[in-house]
């Protein structure tokens, strides 16, 4: 394992989203783990901006987020789903068949994993 330790943010989402453009590039249908939150926002832009300039494709990708509100259809304002929306998804080429956020709307919560 490789510990990167950087000055500010912008670097840090810098250096993880090399690290994830190397993975899409090597891989063009990679899985990744996405978490929802202020954190990953700087990456998030990054990954748009070498997305909208340099044709970064996430055609192949498929995605995995980590939770979502017990309650909450995925159209609310305040769901992970319209959060990924919003900040990565709507903004890259990522179908949306390939993108799983676990259902805040399922019977059981326990089932309602992708």
């Amino acid at each position: 394992m490789e510990v990167i330790i950087a000055s500010d943010q912008n670097i840090v989402a810098q250096k993880c989203a090399d690290i994830i453009e190397s993975q899409i590039k090597t891989l063009p249908d990679s899985v990744l783990g996405l978490a929802t939150g202020s954190t990953p926002v700087g990456l998030y832009t990054e990954l748009i901006k070498r997305h909208r300039e340099h044709g970064l494709d996430f055609s192949g990708v498929r995605t995995f987020n980590l939770d979502e509100y017990v309650g909450i259809p995925e159209n609310h304002p305040q769901s992970y789903r319209t959060f990924m929306n919003q900040n990565l998804f709507d903004q890259i080429n990522i179908k949306s068949e390939n993108t799983c956020v676990p259902d805040g709307m399922g019977e059981n919560p326990l089932d309602s994993g992708p």
